[in-house]
């Protein structure tokens, strides 16, 4: 075996048409199939764990991740489908299981689901069979099977019901149908007729409803496999995708009529808009809908995700609409993307997709506000890949970059290192071949009309140089940098980096040339074609150096060996072949898939080759004669490309399923392989003059532009600082006031709580005497109640020794009644069975005595008859014993059912003598607790009667303080009819001083509004001053290369003169200066087109410009409709709140008149208590009289405060 393995790292692609092909397998996880392989990929951390498929793996055809996100369940298609259940929390993703169809002929199993518990999993066959299977997967047990539809109506989807583990879905094309598993297998529970729907997906909103999603974009919603009714959806994207489409097709008209003078050009432009154009579909899908907390998701036609949220009449309203971000191309629009599987983080906190072009987007849902209009976008989730067939691949030695073509139209540079999408760019037409410099700053690509010397930029891809090289299949850079090899069908074109001269052309193949590799030197070039032939060329003359011809073999991919002695090469007859001077010195034995690619090591210690089925094999060098390799599972499609970068750390792989696959190179110890040169990656990039100039000129002009803002915010915060300052001080004066007015009111609400202090103590002495009152009387009701109770006592205790007396009576009788009824019986059944006894055994010897007569009279024919009479009789006798025996049984049944009738009643008795012992023990305690509540009245009637004495003594001397307070009336009087005057000013000044606090308001809110609105004109006026300046060094730009143009020109043509004698030479100098000059001309034209573009995309700004301006007085005029809604409510709050506080002055002026009622009644009895009452009466109107302007006042500055904190 070989001492050198490959280890898969990362992956760059998606791969497309797996059913359910995206989960979330945590917040930051999602799970994809990518190639022949499962991928998790972390995007915080951007790393990733790949699962490869089994070794006869066909390819994947769906996923599905359990309820608990814990197991992956991957379906594989080949000559016996199975399920391979994943283990997610290991590190390796452990295999837990592998589930087949038993007996049952399935290829592949379409679509599958997990229970909501996670311990069944079902699995959809297709056709022809169409099998549905139940498993409990952890046993590998299949517990049901049933067909699901015909080949006809094919099967979308199946789901379990997230509530109920044996119920679930299958929808289809004319097919929605419920099953239920119950007695070992599965049941159709609903029978809708829906043959005329073509159901893509479905979703479970609850116990017992599902909306399904159809091609024709309806919503319908299922309740209990009964169609119910349809959610409309708006019709806002189909509009937006027809206008969309019309003005592709007005653009790209008026671009062809631009190009009127490049035929070529016009008919491919028309070709590319016609197809773009016709891709776009009639009327929207919905290929995918997604149920979550808030209502459900939907895709609703290409590249446009809608949500919809439930409201409160148990429907559905769309709350917002997603779509994905055009792309830089327009000929290649990103709406003609259709959406294959829609998954959400366990949170809800993003939505992720994958597409039928194998791009993943995800867009933050906590972060989307519903109520807002403008348009959302999706987000790439990881990077954009390749949605195509890979055709070209090269790395470089300087930078850790590799350099990928493909037929989707794009170049991509990727860092391997990083794991990162460098550079892309998406072109007209398609990319047939790539290579990259050695330094990694120039990349060759060929298309089908030019090959294409491009500059890498620091973020673009320029083109440089055209070739005339058409339908470059394939392109190489020397090891050096300083030559390049290019294919145009059997010729090879080989160039000049520094002069761009074509220096040879190699001729000989007879098909087309399929691979090219320079030798370490540089000095030999190697080829291969369809033809069967592999030719050795010597770069510097030209010439053939050796070569080998297989008519019976096409090869595909050819290469150096590490010492450049021998080559290797592999073909469509299955075998590597390994050729030294023109002969083959090994082959490897061949295996069922033919080899597509292959890489060498530099170090000779490995070969890696790729197959038509997409695995990578590694054969150790040199080859062996045996079958010695190791196999990996890589790609989905033959492997088209492969590269072993210059340090011998990574395989580099492209496939037909666009995807690129990173290998790690490593010994069986897991140590990568050393090399003898050290490689030091640089950093350096290529700047153009021109975007250098401009980006400093940019920054001068942001320097000027930041001094400005600076001084504007500098002037602005020095004019709020004035206006705050001037704030401060009136608020300042105003608190002041108010302080001063607290401190006043503080002052005599001391006073008031010192005269509270005193009526609360003269309350006390009638508090004390009301319950000395109070007590007599409990004292004299309490005797009562015990002589009642007493005699009470006394007629319970008789009438329970009264009932003792006949319970035990009624015992005694029954018990004796029982023993003589079950004597009786006893003997009767006695006698009864000795009777019957005798009399059976008498009957039963005369008939012995009969049959024995009749069986010696009778012959042996009669025998047979005789014994079925015998039995008949027996069974007579048996059955007649049994009735007898049933009677008896009755019998002692209802006697025993009698005896235990008498027990219970017994048992009863018993219980209610314990519950009256119970009852008299509790009226026992009650008499007992209540001797001792007595004995403590009593105590507190003596010491009441001690306090009765002081307070006598104490009354005295309140009615000398009376007089004294009566006098004090007369002042407080005199002092309330001041205060009334003195509050009346004080209601005014409040009043003006609240109407000046909202006017001051009103000014903040409207200088507010004009600062936001002066902003926004200052914002718009400097883009539009930008575009300007940017438009303004153009057309400088323009003029300086139209001066040096015309002063090239000019020494041209000035060296031209000097060949005036010479007439060839003066034509070869014509014929350059025309072929030079007259490319710029065509360049100017496409600036001047450019120029009519960028007229236009102008007048289009103004436009949208002016609707923004209108758009923004409705905000203005609507945010001024709110405000006075806003200032109305808080005065209608204001006025509530003083009608409630009126009403709870009149509240309390009702209590007070209610204590002043009772103190009046309580009076009328006692005479001497009719002076404090005056007194307190007068105390408590004085105190309501002081209250009412005090909460008027707090009342109106706690409004003013809160209308205040809301502007």
């Amino acid at each position: 075996m070989a001492a050198i393995v490959a280890q898969s790292q990362f992956i760059f692609g998606v791969r497309t048409g797996v059913k359910n092909g995206l989960c979330f397998f945590d917040e930051q996880t999602v799970v994809f199939p990518s190639g022949n392989s499962c991928v998790c990929y972390n995007t915080v951390q951007r790393s990733q764990r790949l699962f490869s498929g089994s070794e006869k793996s066909q390819g994947l055809c769906a996923l599905a991740l359990s309820a608990n996100r814990r197991y992956l369940a991957v379906s594989e298609c080949g000559e016996k489908a199975c399920i391979t259940v994943l283990d997610l929390q290991h590190e390796q993703g452990r295999r837990r299981k592998v589930l087949t169809a038993g007996d049952l002929p399935v290829q592949q199993f379409i679509c599958m689901a997990f229970s909501p518990d996670s311990k069944y999993l079902i699995g959809q066959a297709g056709g022809p069979e169409w099998m549905l299977i139940f498993w409990l997967w952890e046993k590998h047990k299949v517990l049901a099977t049933v067909k699901t539809t015909s080949s006809n109506n094919p099967v979308t989807q199946v789901s379990f019901n997230p509530y109920n583990n044996t119920q679930l879905c299958v929808s289809g094309s004319g097919v929605f149908k419920l099953f239920r598993y119950s007695e070992g297998a599965l049941k159709q529970s609903s029978f809708a007729k829906v043959e005329s729907f073509n159901f893509l997906c479905h979703t479970w909103m609850s116990e017992e409803r599902v909306i399904t999603g159809t091609d024709a974009g309806r919503l319908l919603v299922f309740e209990s496999g009964d169609l119910r009714k349809e959610i409309s959806v708006p019709s806002k994207a189909v509009q937006r995708q027809s206008d969309r489409s019309e003005q592709v097709i007005a653009e790209s008209l008026s671009f062809i009529t631009r190009l009127v003078t490049s035929l070529h050009r016009q008919v491919e432009m028309k070709k590319i808009t016609d197809s773009d154009v016709d891709e776009s579909p009639a009327v929207p899908r919905i290929t995918a809908i997604l149920s979550y907390s808030k209502g459900f998701a939907c895709s609703y036609g290409p590249g446009t995700v809608c949500l919809f949220e439930k409201t409160q009449e148990d429907s559905y309203r769309k709350s917002r609409e997603i779509q994905i971000p055009p792309c830089r191309n327009d000929l290649t629009p990103a709406e003609c993307q259709e959406i294959d599987t829609m998954c959400i983080s366990p949170a809800e906190e993003t939505l992720a997709i994958s597409t039928d072009r194998g791009q993943l987007y995800s867009v933050s849902l906590s972060s989307v506000d519903m109520n807002k209009e403008e348009q959302l976008h999706f987000e790439f989730l990881s990077q954009p890949f390749h949605s195509k067939s890979i055709t070209g691949l090269s790395v470089c030695i300087r930078k850790p970059l590799v350099a990928t073509s493909s037929l989707d139209r794009s170049v991509r540079i990727w860092n391997y290192e990083t794991k990162v999408l460098e550079l892309y760019k998406e072109f007209q037409e398609e990319a047939h071949s790539v290579a990259l410099h050695p330094t990694g700053l120039f990349i060759l690509v060929g298309f089908s009309d030019k090959l294409r010397l491009m500059n890498l930029v620091i973020d673009d891809i320029r083109t440089f140089k055209e070739f005339t090289v058409r339908s470059c299949q394939e392109c190489a850079f020397s090891h050096g940098g300083h030559l390049f090899a290019a294919v145009s069908g059997n010729i090879i074109h080989i160039y000049s980096v520094t002069s761009f001269e074509n220096i040879l052309n190699l001729k000989g193949h007879n098909g087309k040339v399929r691979g090219i590799e320079w030798s370490l030197d540089d000095s030999r070039l190697v080829s291969c074609g369809m033809d069967g032939a592999v030719y050795e060329w010597n770069t510097q003359t030209g010439k053939r150096v050796s070569e080998s011809v297989l008519k019976s073999c096409s090869y595909t991919g050819v290469a150096f060996s590490s010492d450049c002695k021998t080559i290797l090469a592999v073909g469509t007859d299955l075998m590597l072949k390994e050729i030294q001077d023109c002969q083959v010195l090994r082959e490897v034995p061949p295996d069922e898939v033919a080899h597509t690619a292959l890489a060498v090591s530099r170090s000779g210690r490995v070969v890696f080759t790729g197959s038509s089925s997409g695995t990578i094999k590694a054969i150790k060098y040199p080859l062996p004669i045996q079958k010695e390799w190791i196999m990996y599972q890589a790609h989905c499609g033959p492997v088209t490309k492969m590269a072993i970068t210059y340090d011998e750390q990574f395989l580099l792989t492209g496939s037909e399923d666009g995807c690129l696959l990173v290998w790690t190179i490593i010994d069986k110890e897991g140590r990568g392989l050393r090399s003898n040169t050290q490689i030091v990656h640089t950093e350096e990039i290529l700047v153009t003059k021109s975007d250098l100039e401009e980006k400093t000129q940019n920054m001068l002009e942001l320097k000027m532009r930041l001094e400005e803002l600076q001084m504007e915010g500098e002037y602005q915060l020095r004019l709020r600082d004035m206006n705050y300052n001037e704030k401060l001080k009136e608020l300042s004066d105003k608190f002041t006031q108010q302080i001063e007015t607290l401190t006043t009111t503080q002052q005599v609400m001391k006073t008031e709580m010192e005269k509270r202090d005193r009526e609360n103590q003269e309350k006390s002495t009638e508090v004390a005497m009301k319950h000395s009152k109070e007590l007599k009387d409990l004292e004299l009701s309490c005797n009562q109640k015990l002589i009642v109770e007493h005699e009470k006592y006394q007629d319970i205790l008789q009438k329970y020794e009264k009932m003792q007396k006949e319970y035990e009576r009624q015992l005694r009788s029954a018990e004796e009644n029982k023993n003589q009824a079950l004597e009786d019986l006893t003997q009767q059944c006695e006698s009864k069975l000795q009777e019957k006894t005798q009399l059976l055994a008498q009957e039963d010897a005369q008939k012995q005595i009969q049959m024995f007569k009749e069986i010696v009279k009778q012959t042996e024919e009669d025998e047979e008859e005789m014994i079925r009479d015998i039995q008949i009789k027996y069974e007579k006798k048996l059955y007649t014993e049994k009735e007898i025996n049933t009677k008896l049984k009755g019998e002692n049944g209802i006697m025993n059912q009698k005896f235990y009738s008498l027990q219970r009643q017994i048992d009863d008795r018993c219980t209610d003598i314990t519950k009256l012992k119970q009852e008299r023990q509790r009226l026992l305690e009650l008499i007992r607790s209540l001797e001792s509540d007595i004995e403590d009245l009593k105590r507190q009637i003596s010491g009441h009667e001690r306090t009765g004495l002081d307070k006598d003594n104490t009354i005295s001397g309140l009615k000398k303080k009376n007089q004294e307070l009566e006098k004090l009336k007369f002042v407080l009087e005199f002092q309330l009819s001041e205060l009334k005057k003195q509050t009346e000013p004080q209601q005014d000044n409040i009043k003006e001083k609240r109407e000046r606090i909202h006017q001051v308001c009103e000014a903040l809110v409207q200088t507010d509004k004009s600062n936001a609105q002066l902003q926004l004109t200052v914002s718009d006026l400097g883009l539009k001053l930008r575009t300007r300046d940017k438009e303004l060094h153009k057309e400088m730009q323009k003029v300086k290369d139209m001066e040096t143009h015309l002063q090239r020109l000019k020494s041209d043509l000035h060296n031209c003169v000097s060949f005036i004698q010479d007439p060839r030479k003066l034509k070869d100098s014509v014929k350059i200066i025309h072929t030079k000059y007259l490319q710029q001309t065509h360049e100017m034209e496409k600036s001047s087109l450019d120029d009519d573009i960028q007229k236009a995309f102008r007048n289009q700004r103004d436009h949208l410009e002016k609707t923004v301006a209108s758009l923004k007085t409705r905000l203005a005029s609507s945010a001024e409709e709110h405000e006075k809604v806003y200032v109305k409510m808080m005065k209608e709050n204001v006025t509530l709140i003083t009608e409630i506080n009126e009403l709870r002055k009149e509240l309390y002026l009702l209590r007070t008149q209610v204590k002043d009622y009772k103190a009046q009644l309580t009076i009328r009895k006692d005479p001497k208590k009719s002076r404090n009452y005056k007194m307190f009466a007068d105390h408590n109107l004085h105190q309501q009289i002081y209250k009412q302007p005090q909460c008027m006042f707090t009342c109106s500055v706690h409004a003013n405060m809160f209308n205040y904190a809301k502007r």
